[in-house]
């Protein structure tokens, strides 16, 4: 299928990053709620992708980012519900942890999501485009060639700049990875504004999102953290049908298993973040 790429043109004022909802429905009522108290509008508020995820909620999710109007490419997870695929794409290791999970949490999403949802869902477009601060953003979920590339600051910058060569941006706000994090070099940026549906590994149960703004005449962006009722969101997750070492996750702050990350995010384990 050739890809999808939406243009909006020149965007103004504050805009709100994120990624990975995951089914998460407090999370994602926490972030709408900041992007109301900021005064920042449905069409300001950009996803890297997969609304659809771990957590308990994956209806009520999609429905409550259809109201809001916020924006969002395809994640990995929402080709594969378009598609009315097996798993979750997310190029796990066969016979890994996060294999064996997803045969739990997918299925369990799939039986959740009504033709509205998956309708919506097959709306979404690969990749998103526009201009902001004299500056072209080109928005990927794993990366422009692949939606299920892991990429961290840790990767070589060899493989983001082919990015940047194929798609002529100077920006490029990316997902997948589960970390925020931001890495610049030859004048270009790679951000990624973490997720809100899970802990970034940090021993924290906070959840990540970023800001974009244009400040005298200069781009600037910020990392921020935001706390939201994960009691309540782990209360959901209390069924068979769900991988109960998520549910904790979203207590501790802690990854279950760090067997998708490069050896320098791994060894951060519980140390925080640092951006």
């Amino acid at each position: 299928m050739d890809k999808t790429v939406v243009d909006l043109g020149n965007l103004n004022g504050k805009l709100l990053l994120f990624g990975g909802v995951y089914s998460n429905l407090q999370a994602l009522e926490a972030l709408k709620h900041i992007a109301e108290a900021q005064h920042i509008a449905p069409e300001n508020c950009l996803c890297t992708g997969d609304i659809v995820g771990y957590c308990a909620q994956p209806e009520e999710v999609v429905q409550l980012f259809k109201i809001w109007r916020a924006r969002s490419i395809l994640g990995n997870v929402e080709i594969q519900l378009r598609d009315g695929a097996e798993d979750c794409g997310c190029d796990f290791r066969k016979g890994s942890r996060c294999d064996g999970f997803s045969q739990m949490w997918f299925p369990y999403a799939q039986s959740k999501l009504s033709k509205s949802s998956l309708d919506f869902i097959a709306t979404l477009p690969d990749h998103i485009q526009f201009r902001f601060a004299d500056k072209k953003f080109v928005m990927v979920h794993g990366d422009y060639f692949n939606v299920s590339e892991f990429v961290y600051k840790s990767t070589n910058w060899s493989l983001k700049q082919k990015n940047f060569d194929a798609t002529g941006a100077d920006a490029i706000i990316a997902g997948h990875c589960g970390l925020p994090f931001n890495h610049s070099k030859n004048d270009r940026l790679w951000l990624n504004p973490g997720v809100i549906g899970m802990p970034a590994n940090d021993g924290s149960p906070h959840v990540w999102y970023a800001i974009l703004e244009e400040q005298d005449e200069q781009l600037k962006f910020t990392h921020h953290t935001m706390d939201y009722n994960y009691k309540l969101a782990n209360q959901h997750m209390q069924t068979d049908f769900l991988p109960q070492e998520y549910a904790r996750t979203l207590i501790t702050g802690i990854w279950d298993n760090t067997e998708i990350l490069p050896a320098y995010e791994s060894g951060l384990q519980g140390f925080g973040i640092q951006l």
